[in-house]
C-alpha cells in the first residue's frame, strides 16, 4: 500500500501510496451486493448435495474480493502475502484434519431409536 523512500537532500521520508480509485470500490461493492443475492436465491433452490457447494464457492469468491480490494492486499507486497500464504496453509490443514476424522467415521444412514436401551442402561446407573 504504501512505500517509503529516503529523501537524501532532504533528510525526509517520502511516501509513495497506491491510490485506489472509487471507481473500482464501487465495482467491488455491486460485485459482493450480487453475490449475496445470488447466494440468497440459491438457498432456496433444492441443488440436492450441490447447495453447499454452490454456497461455499460463492462465500469464498466474495471473501476473496474483500481480501485482495478492500484490505489491499493485491498492492501489498512481501509480509502481508506470507501471511496470507500462511493463513490459507493452516485453513487447508484445519480442513484436512476435519475431514480426516468426519470420512474415518461410520455413520449410520438411519439410526435406531433408544426405546428399548432406556430401561436395560438405567437399571445399570441406579443398581
Amino acid at each position: 500500500m504504501a512505500s517509503h523512500s529516503q529523501d537524501p537532500a532532504h533528510g525526509h521520508q517520502q511516501v509513495e501510496e497506491h491510490i485506489v480509485p472509487v471507481s473500482t470500490y464501487l465495482s467491488i461493492f455491486v460485485a459482493l451486493l450480487i453475490a449475496t443475492a445470488l447466494t440468497t436465491w440459491i438457498a432456496f433452490q433444492d441443488l440436492g448435495n450441490w447447495n453447499v457447494v454452490v454456497a461455499l464457492t460463492i462465500a469464498v469468491c466474495k471473501a476473496t474480493l474483500v481480501v485482495l480490494f478492500f484490505m489491499h492486499v493485491k498492492y501489498n507486497k512481501g509480509l502481508t502475502r506470507v501471511v496470507l500464504i500462511g493463513a490459507l496453509f493452516w485453513l487447508g490443514i484445519m480442513i484436512t484434519f476435519t475431514l480426516s476424522d468426519e470420512l474415518t467415521r461410520h455413520w449410520e444412514i438411519y439410526p435406531q431409536a433408544w426405546t428399548g436401551m432406556i430401561v436395560p442402561v438405567m437399571r445399570h446407573l441406579l443398581f
